[in-house]
């Protein structure tokens, strides 16, 4: 590590790492203020496609997080500029909220059920039976077939949550055709968001708490990375992989100095 350039921009997951059940962890407030007041170019990640980052925003503000919403990149911001370049003013049938249906907006997307380019599954409140049944029939038809994140399960209060990754394998079953997830551990979320805020990935770090996307991806995309232990991933957990993040550090707190 000692070749490596100094950091000069930071990306970072959200839920582990920032925030955890609605709550800022320690140290969250005091990093964001060190990279907002050192002027170093960053992002605040995640792979949930349901808010847009206007609505993250607001979350992240009544938390007492004072993150800019273009500093919010999510794997629906990163699957609507995948699309619009590989098949400018496209069309595409949905499954998704507003977070994945703004984005396709904000493209030009036509969205619709009638002989669509894509169909883009993403991160929802409430699957719908009749809706798979749609997408089923609509990638059968020809349609690619797009999904925003491999995650499996998502939080809630009361226990895990069947998430896109899981659907997403329903709907494989039923057409034989597996997505192209463009989030995390996808490197393509991550050069796409070093672009969006003019930075490179020798000189970028990634913070995450998942050692099987959000350090995979830092390190597919050439970034150092750093592992909390805030989330997810326990220290036992490391060594069961076959790649290693940069550092381990139990939070976010750990990180501010190398901000300043």
């Amino acid at each position: 590590m000692a070749d490596r350039k100094p950091i000069e921009s930071w990306l970072t997951d959200m839920d582990g790492v920032l925030i955890h059940e609605g709550v800022p962890i320690p140290g969250a407030e005091a990093f964001l203020k060190a990279l907002r007041e050192s002027g170093r170019p960053f992002l605040v990640l995640t792979n949930n496609s349901i808010y847009t980052a206007r609505d993250l925003h607001a979350r992240l503000r009544r938390m007492g997080l004072d993150v800019p919403v273009d500093n919010i990149w999510t794997s629906a911001l990163a699957t609507a500029q995948f699309l619009n370049d590989q098949r400018p003013g496209g069309s595409a049938y949905v499954i998704g909220e507003a977070g994945l249906t703004t984005a396709l907006h904000d493209i030009g997307y036509i969205l619709t059920d009638h002989e669509p380019d894509f169909v883009i599954l993403g991160e929802t409140r409430t699957y719908s039976f009749e809706a798979l049944t749609k997408a089923v029939r609509l990638i059968n038809g020809g349609a690619r077939f797009i999904a925003t994140n491999p995650d499996n399960v998502g939080p809630s209060t009361e226990g895990d949550l069947p998430a896109t990754g899981s659907v997403a394998a329903l709907i494989t079953a039923a057409t034989g055709k597996k997505p192209y997830f463009v989030g995390k551990p996808n490197p393509l979320m991550m050069r796409a968001g070093l672009n969006a805020i003019g930075a490179h990935s020798e000189t970028s770090a990634m913070i995450g708490d998942r050692m099987d996307t959000d350090v995979l991806a830092g390190l597919e995309a050439g970034m150092r990375t750093f592992l909390v232990l805030s989330g997810v991933t326990r220290p036992k957990d490391v060594d069961r992989y076959p790649f290693r993040p940069s550092q381990v550090v139990d939070s976010i707190a750990d990180l501010v100095d190398l901000v300043l």
